[in-house]
């Protein structure tokens, strides 16, 4: 007999992805959704009418329900710590919107606190499970494009100059930053999947074109011991919304994005022209990975190691822009939430 479905309770409508994971959770044939809760009132009784389920009236009623078998958290980033530390402690699954915490300190915690109860914790890092991202790495790593020398990624949007995203990522305590915390996490751990999570410095130029309190445009520029460079832009004000990649080496170079589907390739084994790069199949999305860590104990160290090292480089991002400075980041022990 098949296993019964999960129960999954959606903790928070904060982020403009809740209702997404609600969607993963309704179509994945292992989960449904059981309840919601949002700290916010209003929030919480307009997406149980959207989902048609329950609303729980705290977090400890979503997680004491006899229903909820795990949670995905969407609450605004500044809570993830309180949220999510909740949850593990009562022994419940966490799949959560990155960041998973503001700080370096808060997310070891939270890892520990993950594999001491033997309580699943996956963050939504979506990027790397995509056929451009998997064909790239599968290049870079097999040698084709060489010692790479530069890799820029660029994710934006026009949510704020069309009015969709909402006001409340603006508050730079509950969003923890602007646009680079938000949407700019993706270009940042897909630079530090190229060229490694720990840059010797970082370097951040942030602007706000719709004079908000936070940053609207952002551009991070990470430098390696090796002399790469890595730059990881982000925005809210950008028209049309855009994702490009650009990863050159010695050899040869990848582009993608920049007006134009697919992958293409240059130089060495690519050939002498710009050529389109077959792709290979798409990988496990982190949501998943987070049901086989669940349901049969799939390994989830990668990637709370990227998640760790993720909000390392926001942190140092954000420092730098703040401070006008150059931030040269600390060396880490690479072990402790292994």
């Amino acid at each position: 007999m098949p296993e019964q479905a999960l129960g999954i309770g959606i903790a928070g409508f904060w982020h403009v992805h809740a209702d997404d994971y609600a969607r993963q959770a309704s179509e994945h044939p292992e989960t449904r959704v059981a309840a919601v809760w949002d700290d916010d009132p209003d929030r919480a009784r307009e997406a149980g009418e959207r989902l048609g389920v329950p609303v729980a009236a705290s977090l400890d009623q979503l997680l004491a329900r006899f229903d909820v078998d795990a949670i995905t958290v969407t609450c605004e980033t500044s809570t993830h710590s309180a949220v999510i530390g909740t949850a593990l402690a009562a022994g419940v699954p966490v799949f959560t919107e990155k960041l998973l915490a503001p700080t370096v300190a808060e997310c070891e915690a939270l890892v520990h606190a993950s594999r001491g109860g033997g309580t699943a914790l996956v963050v939504s890092l979506p990027r790397l499970a995509e056929p451009v991202i998997r064909t790239a790495i599968e290049l870079v790593e097999a040698g084709a494009l060489g010692d790479l020398t530069y890799v820029r990624v660029r994710m934006a949007h026009d949510g704020w100059l069309r009015g969709w995203l909402p006001e409340r990522f603006a508050d730079p305590i509950a969003a923890i930053g602007g646009a680079f915390a938000d949407l700019g996490c993706h270009p940042a751990y897909l630079v530090q999947r190229f060229l490694g999570a720990q840059p010797r410095e970082v370097t951040a130029t942030y602007g706000r074109v719709t004079g908000r309190p936070v940053e609207d445009n952002a551009v991070v520029t990470a430098r390696y011991d090796n002399g790469a460079i890595g730059v990881a832009e982000a925005s809210f004000v950008t028209t049309p919304g855009a994702f490009a990649l650009e990863v050159r080496g010695t050899e040869a170079t990848l582009l993608h994005g920049f007006a134009r589907e697919g992958l293409i390739g240059k130089g060495g084994q690519l050939g002498e022209d710009w050529t389109p790069v077959p792709l290979v199949q798409a990988g496990t999305t982190p949501f998943d990975l987070w049901i086989d860590a669940i349901r049969h104990g799939a390994d989830t160290r990668a990637n709370l190691r990227a998640a760790i090292d993720l909000t390392a480089l926001i942190v140092a991002a954000n420092t730098a822009a703040e401070t006008g400075q150059t931030i040269t980041t600390a060396e880490q022990d690479q072990g402790g939430s292994e």
